[in-house]
């Protein structure tokens, strides 16, 4: 089976704020008071042109220039982001809350070493910041220091008990590290503290993924099926559940989870040469080499032939 590492999603950026704007406060004769307001409840239209208008008559308010950074940041557009964060520091250093954004925004675009150092500089200003850290873990290991990854996990359970992500991608790391034993506990441990409510379908999905890997389909199934009730449109949940049916010589099954993740990710060539295999194994030769052909296509754009695993948003900057 294909292991499923949790990687930053683009698409999942958009996280809750830390900053002021979280909870909507406005100080006292705060001339951003109505912009702050308005990304706070997620206007980020109505924040950003206020933003602009209010700096065509003030360029050199860093407070705007960093709102406006962070409110680009949640539009996904992470190089205008960086770029009102660079105007504003002419006036003043960003604080670690807005800092946080700066790293963020590096991770959106897959620059994790940038990201690792800004992230490293919040935990350094603000060490009692359970999400700076586990932030910094999830960028420690998507450049694979596992390790240092393990370490930055740890200190955001140690000072936010039950904080189901950490102990999740801890789970992750552990078995990066060969620690199998230790990951599924990990990933036990993150489902046991969910409850009866769970919302997180990663933990799920991983513990399901590992318990295929070694070959328990039957017990692998319950979880990788939790999973896809909590999160339908992940593509690599279907994926996964794929595998085990085939592996069971569930053709049938194999093929219907292929088709969803196939029609929630279209682009991923390695999902249509799997589906093709499927189709292949079930004498259904001509829509095989359909499969194979898109797959072909796919790869002579460069297209991923890695599923994407579409995990829960990590915490946001807060403004």
């Amino acid at each position: 089976m294909t292991h499923t590492r949790a990687l930053f999603g683009i698409a999942v950026l958009a996280v809750p704020l830390l900053w002021a704007v979280a909870s909507g406060a406005q100080h006292p004769a705060d001339p951003l008071a109505a912009e702050r307001a308005a990304l706070a409840n997620g206007n980020l239209t109505d924040a950003s042109d206020g933003l602009r208008a209010y700096l065509k008559a003030h360029p050199d308010s860093a407070d705007a220039h960093f709102l406006l950074g962070y409110a680009l940041f949640r539009e996904k557009k992470a190089l205008e982001s960086l770029a009102e964060f660079t105007a504003g520091a002419r006036t003043r250093r960003p604080k670690a809350d807005e800092l946080m954004t700066v790293a963020s925004d590096y991770v959106m675009l897959g620059d994790f070493a940038d990201a690792d150092k800004w992230f490293t500089e919040v935990t350094v200003e603000a060490p009692n910041n359970p999400d700076a850290w586990y932030l910094l873990g999830r960028t420690k290991y998507n450049e694979n220091a596992f390790a240092v990854a393990q370490s930055s996990f740890e200190r955001a359970l140690a000072l936010r008990p039950k904080y189901i992500e950490a102990e999740n991608n801890l789970g992750l790391v552990l078995r990066e590290l060969n620690e199998q034993a230790k990951a599924k506990e990990a990933f036990q441990t993150a489902i046991a503290w969910q409850g009866d409510g769970a919302k997180d379908p990663q933990p799920f999905l991983n513990l399901g993924s590992m318990l295929a890997d070694e070959r328990n389909f039957t017990e692998a199934m319950p979880y990788l099926e939790k999973a896809r009730t909590l999160a339908p449109g992940n593509p690599k949940v279907h994926e996964e559940m794929a595998q085990v049916y085939e592996a069971q010589k569930n053709l049938p099954q194999a093929q219907a989870e292929l088709e969803q993740a196939v029609a929630l990710s279209p682009e991923t060539s390695g999902l249509h040469f799997k589906l093709g295999q499927i189709y292949r194994r079930e004498g259904n030769r001509e829509r095989a080499q359909q499969e194979f052909d898109l797959c072909e296509k796919l790869n002579s754009t460069h297209s991923s032939s890695a599923t994407p695993n579409l995990p829960k948003p990590p915490p946001s900057p807060k403004q």
